[in-house]
């Protein structure tokens, strides 16, 4: 039996005007990278939970190896801690504002200049769980040009989030992959709280339904952890990819 391939994860420093820091990424290869071919960027907010918990580069490993997924670079953004990932992903945290524009402005450019990409929203994929998936969607909407595709995992939704989709006018230019448990009714939040994420999640649904995105949206038997969110994640990356 031949050994699969495995794909190389580097560290990369890059450093944010911004958000006024220097960001860690660390950035997944697949074992036939060459400069030669381009390809497409799956760009995840919670970075490090996605590589260790979530085990992206081990799943791509595999996909990649049946031919089930298209060439791809991940670019996993970690956070420092908690407090650091609400003042970010948070629809209201303080720099809420400027990560997205760390994303669209900084991050973007700089991935088009160093790596084979495809430079084309289509060609951008972001991903995030609870927070991080809120900020996904939230950048997407607000640069669908320059990304093309948001894979959601069990969001967190208020009303600012339904009114970014309610207000948003070019559904055509984002694909969306959306899913969300059905025990998430008691989500203990970085504020303390105790939220139901079910809930708010099939009113956004409902939204996004009838702006007419191109829209995969599932509900599955589980909480709000990574033991699901991991699970999903083949299917993930083969819908979007």
């Amino acid at each position: 039996m031949v050994d699969q391939p495995k794909g190389t994860i580097k560290d990369i420093k890059f450093t944010s005007k911004e958000l006024d820091e220097v960001l860690e990424l660390l950035v997944y290869f697949p074992p036939n990278y060459t400069p030669l071919y381009k390809y497409t960027v799956v760009i995840a907010q919670d970075g490090r939970d996605y590589f260790q918990m979530g085990r992206i580069g081990r799943i791509a490993d595999d996909l990649l190896h049946n031919s089930e997924i298209e060439n791809l670079i991940i670019v996993g953004i970690p956070y420092r801690d908690v407090h650091d990932r609400r003042k970010k992903y948070h629809p209201d945290g303080e720099q809420h504002a400027a990560y997205i524009r760390f994303l669209a402005h900084e991050l973007v450019p700089y991935l088009d200049e160093v790596f084979p990409t495809y430079q084309i929203g289509t060609g951008r994929v972001l991903i995030g769980d609870s927070l991080g998936a809120t900020i996904s969607l939230l950048t997407a909407l607000k640069y669908p040009h320059t990304f093309g595709k948001c894979i959601l995992q069990s969001p967190f939704v208020n009303n600012e989030v339904m009114n970014a989709v309610r207000e948003f006018e070019e559904p055509h230019l984002v694909e969306l992959y959306h899913v969300i448990g059905k025990g998430e009714t008691d989500v203990p939040t970085t504020d303390g709280g105790i939220s139901n994420f079910i809930e708010p999640n099939r009113e956004l649904n409902t939204i996004i339904k009838k702006k007419g995105f191109t829209y995969f949206y599932d509900e599955f038997d589980g909480k709000h952890t990574w033991k699901y969110w991991q699970r999903d994640l083949k299917r993930a990356l083969k819908e979007m990819l």
